[in-house]
């Protein structure tokens, strides 16, 4: 199995002060090994990444909020995020991995509740988790049920490949990491028409993340500048922010997390934008104002 990066053990403190309440909309916890075991047939295994490392990071960036999502590293066993939210406390969220809603029942599904979780994420093929169309469809009528989104990572090389999927549905719906739109191919990439289009619809967001990945240039990643910008000139109100700490399946060296939130602040321009995306419309969507 590939030896994946493991974050930044000394990130430094961001320049940019962010707004009470912001919040990290995607983030992972793995391991320990011993206390969480990987799933049979995961495609792949991270160094651990645990909870207390990843608040003492939130507190450096100034960061109150968070959604821990569960990594295709665990499948349906949920008790990293179980014993994640149980540590972080209220102002945590979090959302499941998707194939359990076809393999746990509905008392599981409770207890994933009542703890935080909010949402439901479909992977990109060639991580080891897929659904049969008739599985997927009641999966999705699961989420209606629970009052859940659902949330879709890109495959590589953008959205178009998977956008029948999800297009059409009417709960929530978050589009991970910018759709992997090309920012090299502007205007013209396809995976940016298709998300600026969905924007337009009451249901749909974007997160903002994995800019050190999309990235031609590299850092400071100004390229993906123009692309996050796009987005949230579409539509300020369905635009959310995720580190995705601590960056699973990197090869090469992860980013600096002081700098990922001196990006978002590029992105977003102005004070009012920024604490959109990383205040408001979180908290709307993740439940923080209810």
């Amino acid at each position: 199995m590939t030896q994946y990066q493991s974050f930044q053990p000394h990130p430094s403190a961001p320049r940019t002060r962010l707004p009470a309440g912001a919040c990290d909309s995607q983030f992972h916890v793995f391991g320990p090994v011993d206390r969480y075991p990987v799933r049979p047939g995961a495609a792949y295994e991270m160094p651990s990444a645990t909870i207390e490392v990843a608040l003492k990071l939130h507190r450096l960036l100034g960061i109150e909020r968070g959604v821990i999502v569960q990594a295709t590293t665990y499948g349906a066993d949920h008790q990293v995020v179980l014993d994640g939210l149980a540590a972080a406390g209220p102002n945590y969220r979090g959302c499941a991995n998707a194939a359990v809603l076809a393999e746990r029942d509905d008392a599981y599904i409770a207890k994933l509740h009542d703890a935080g979780v909010r949402g439901a994420r479909y992977t990109r093929q060639g991580l080891g988790i897929s659904m049969e169309p008739a599985v997927y469809r009641r999966s999705i009528a699961r989420l209606r049920e629970l009052g859940w989104y659902a949330k879709f990572q890109p495959e590589p090389d953008g959205i178009m490949a998977q956008v029948e999927q999800f297009e059409d549905l009417d709960i929530p719906v978050i589009i991970d990491h910018m759709g992997r739109a090309n920012p090299a191919a502007g205007e013209s990439d396809p995976s940016r028409r298709k998300l600026l289009e969905l924007l337009e619809r009451g249901n749909f967001w974007v997160m903002l993340s994995l800019s050190e990945k999309l990235s031609r240039a590299g850092e400071p990643w100004d390229d993906v500048v123009p692309l996050a910008q796009a987005l949230i000139q579409a539509n300020p109100d369905r635009v959310i922010w995720g580190s995705d700490w601590p960056h699973p399946v990197s090869v090469k060296a992860t980013p600096d997390e002081g700098r990922l939130v001196d990006l978002v602040a590029r992105y977003a321009s102005d004070a009012d934008t920024l604490k959109k995306i990383m205040v408001d419309n979180p908290a709307r969507l993740f439940g923080y104002d209810k």
